[in-house]
């Protein structure tokens, strides 16, 4: 039985899309008539079709937080003893995201061909990654997918979490920084120039903060327009700069010679790194295999290559911890903690414990960093408003003491 993607006409002409199961497609349209639709449109979903012919959009994503729903529900259906065809149907009816209906009738359909969850999944990269259908493929062969697929959702939360945490705390020092930038530049383009109009009639010198004040004033109103346009332009070569690897890695090489901000990335991406690599090292997946995977959530390059090189000694007989170490960018207790893990057989769980540890002290420089800006960023407002001030109070002051 396979799952069709389908566009149909009722008896009164009204547009139908939808999906449907059937063996054939003959099938399918023959269960639409039987339904009172009109079929007009036919398509089998198929993973691998898909891609070969580059139709999966970002309209064929899940986001993290539905997956993460989806994930939960399949471990809950099938601890309960239900088969993976029949969870996989029952979920996909549940669902309120279509895109996520679709892919889920799309699996199940290639699962009651024969073929295994995980094989079934990888046809789907962009919504299941390779973490994501290693854990699968571990829990099917030890039997427990079932407690895989809690620990998924488990991982998946956590990280949406995180990222929420993240974005909230980032919304207010972002929202001042714009309004900063607006009150300014709307105080220069259209409040001092009213302003300075009133000096113009007297035939005096004006002080130099003053003058420079109606210089940069005159600038931003003759130039404002073409500012927005090419801060609008440099966004849009930034994204698309971005697509290419070289200028990535030079903007991640950049950041890893930046003081602070090195310290944020290095953080992030090992704090990923030992929470992807202690969900498949405790979902059955090999600690060798469950290292390279656990490379592909790290997102700055260098480092990224760095835990690579890492993963090769591994495979050449070294131990995790002693590979880790030259690196250079795993932090003592992690370390330390993997070392112990390696002797103790304990390794999924003391790798647990280092991103725990590192995901807390993330959050807590991130915290730190932001108390410091927004105070930081006020007091410039603050400075900048006092110029524009005293470059107005001081020709008034120069007036009175010409009248007295």
């Amino acid at each position: 039985m396979a799952a069709f993607e389908y566009l149909a006409f009722d008896d009164r002409g009204k547009r139908q899309k939808g999906l449907i199961e059937a063996d054939t497609a003959r099938h399918a349209r023959q269960q639409l008539r039987g339904m009172g639709l009109t079929p007009v449109e036919m398509e089998e979903l198929r993973g691998e079709q898909v891609q070969a012919n580059g139709l999966q959009t970002h309209r064929d994503r899940i986001p993290v937080a539905a997956l993460a729903l989806v994930t939960r529900q399949l471990a809950t259906l099938i601890s309960a003893g239900q088969p993976v065809e029949s969870a996989l149907l029952a979920v996909s009816r549940q669902t309120q995201k279509p895109a996520a209906r679709k892919i889920l009738l799309a699996v199940r359909a290639r699962v009651l061909e024969g073929h295994d969850l995980s094989s079934a999944l990888r046809e789907y990269p962009r919504v299941f990654d390779a973490m994501y259908c290693a854990s699968i493929h571990a829990g099917e062969q030890s039997g427990l997918l079932d407690v895989v697929l809690e620990r998924l959702a488990d991982y998946m939360e956590s990280r949406q979490h995180l990222q929420q945490k993240t974005a909230l705390a980032l919304i207010y020092p972002l929202l001042l920084t714009v309004v900063s930038i607006l009150l300014v530049t709307g105080l220069l383009t259209f409040v001092v120039p009213q302003i300075v109009q009133v000096f113009e009639g007297f035939d005096q010198e004006l002080p130099l903060l003053t003058q420079w004040l109606i210089a940069v004033s005159d600038f931003f109103k003759a130039n404002g327009l073409y500012l927005l346009i090419g801060l609008v332009l440099l966004i849009i070569f930034y994204r698309r700069a971005m697509r290419h690897e070289r200028l990535r890695r030079w903007r991640d090489r950049l950041l890893l010679r930046l003081p602070m901000i090195r310290y944020l990335v290095r953080l992030s991406a090992t704090s990923r790194f030992t929470r992807t690599m202690s969900l498949l090292v405790s979902s059955g997946v090999p600690a060798l295999d469950a290292m390279q995977i656990a490379t592909e959530v790290i997102s700055n390059g260098p480092i990224r290559d760095t835990v690579l090189r890492a993963a090769e000694r591994v495979r050449e007989g070294g131990s995790i911890s002693d590979a880790l170490t030259d690196t250079g960018y795993f932090s003592p207790l992690v370390l330390q903690l993997v070392a112990n893990g390696e002797a103790s057989g304990k390794l999924g769980e003391m790798l647990e414990r280092a991103a725990r540890a590192e995901e807390s002290e993330f959050e807590n420089l991130t915290a730190l960093f932001l108390g410091i800006f927004e105070p930081a960023m006020i007091l410039v407002m603050g400075l900048v408003v006092l110029v524009i001030v005293l470059a107005i109070l001081l020709p008034i002051f120069d007036m009175n003491d010409l009248i007295q």
